[in-house]
This record gives C-alpha cells, structure tokens and sequence, in this order.
C-alpha cells in the first residue's frame, strides 16, 4: 500500500524560508518521479517542481531560483525548500509519487502522477 505524508506547511512572512517534507512507502521501485504541486483557493493545482531518479530537477518559472526540490532516497523522502516566500505562494501544497521512468516534457503535468499525498498548507502574509 503506497502511502505520502507531508509536513511542514506553516504561515510565514513573506521573504520567509520554508522546508516541505514528503516522506513516502510502499513502493518497491528504485526509480520514482517526484513532484511537488500546489493549489490555491479558487485556483486549479498547479506544478511546482519536479525530480527524478537521477536527481534532474525542474521548475516553474514561479518558483525558480527560490524554490529546491531535493530527494533522499536513503531515507525514502523528499523535500521543497522554499526561499524568498512571497504572499502568491500561498496554497495547498501537495507531493506526488510516479514510478518507472517518466519522459521530462511529462514530470510537471498532473496526470503523470498516480499516488498523491493529503496536503500541507502554506500561508504567507
């Protein structure tokens, strides 16, 4: 049974630092596409950042160079350390899991991915 859990949102000024974890298990496979989205009040969810196997990341333009996606396999975890907040990064953030190897021009469309987690919010004032 796969299961993602997600820490960390909190409310923050902006200019805060944030750090999401998003610990997951269940899975058998050793090559996974991770990504975090996020979704905002009235708002449709949108990608945030990805990562893959071989630790190839990409961004939103929203995000990049304030945003960084990291993964530990070790620990079967992965992260979204957010730098430099601003209030429209406010949302629902939420991790998602894909296993195998996922096409690049598919790591930050939703419906790659079929196992999410619950969510975390993230408000910044």
């Amino acid at each position: 049974h796969v299961q993602l859990v997600e820490s960390g949102g909190d409310s923050v000024q902006a200019g805060g630092s944030l750090r999401l974890s998003c610990e997951y298990s269940g899975y058998r496979y050793s090559r996974l596409c991770v990504a975090w989205f996020r979704q905002a009040p009235g708002k449709v969810r949108e990608a945030v950042a990805a990562i893959d196997s071989d630790h190839s990341a990409t961004y939103a333009d929203s995000v990049k160079g304030r945003f960084t996606i990291l993964k530990d396999s070790a620990k079967d975890a992965f992260y979204l350390q957010m730098n430099d907040l601003k209030p429209e990064d406010t949302a629902m953030y939420y991790c998602a899991v894909e296993t195998g190897r996922i096409r690049p021009d598919g790591w930050l469309l939703e419906s790659t991915y079929r196992n999410w987690g619950q969510g975390t919010q993230v408000t910044v004032s």
